[in-house]
């Protein structure tokens, strides 16, 4: 695939990736907790918790996953569905679109714009097949960073939601 911001190189994820991507989301959990926010993935690393792993390998096998590389090891991770995860109480969109069901990266590499390289190849997948719909779900709890992480690369807030005490924010982006 195409090479973008700082060497990051984007391509197509597989079963195989499953473990390296176990470990950005373990690695994540830390960072998160780390930093005081024990709300919004927990503190039990995601290979421990009860079907983590399984829901890693279901979105590697079932949707369509993407990682980007820095010279040759695994920064990132990104899972294309066609909705949303149905564990997540919101409203179908009304038309056809893309899902980012999961985006991660290597906290070792903050900075470098993998999360955004992975959003913007997110949006040329959904163009090239010919949706014009990308959405995303995610935490709206803390200081919103991360609703505000993804208004900076192109999404717009649609609804909110709660999942028990999880406050969470739909967000979305044309892309025709």
């Amino acid at each position: 695939m195409n090479d973008t911001t700082h060497g990051i190189r984007i391509r197509p994820g597989s079963l195989a990736d499953a473990p390296a991507i176990l470990d950005m989301l373990d690695a994540a959990v830390a960072w998160m907790n780390e930093r005081g926010n024990t709300e919004q993935w927990g503190t039990t690393p995601y290979s421990q918790k009860p079907g983590g792993v399984a829901r890693v390998e279901r979105y590697t096998t079932e949707n369509a996953p993407y990682i980007a590389e820095l010279n040759g090891a695994p920064v990132g991770a990104l899972v294309l569905g066609s909705g949303p995860n149905p564990q997540v109480p919101i409203v179908s969109a009304g038309e056809p679109e893309r899902y980012v069901r999961l985006l991660v990266s290597d906290r070792r590499h903050a900075g470098l714009g993998i999360g955004a390289a992975l959003l913007v190849h997110a949006a040329e997948e959904t163009r090239r097949a010919g949706v014009g719909l990308l959405r995303v779900d995610c935490w709206a709890g803390g200081g919103g960073e991360l609703v505000a992480f993804y208004e900076r690369n192109g999404f717009a807030p649609t609804d909110r939601f709660l999942s028990g005490n999880w406050p969470g924010q739909v967000l979305a982006r044309r892309v025709d």
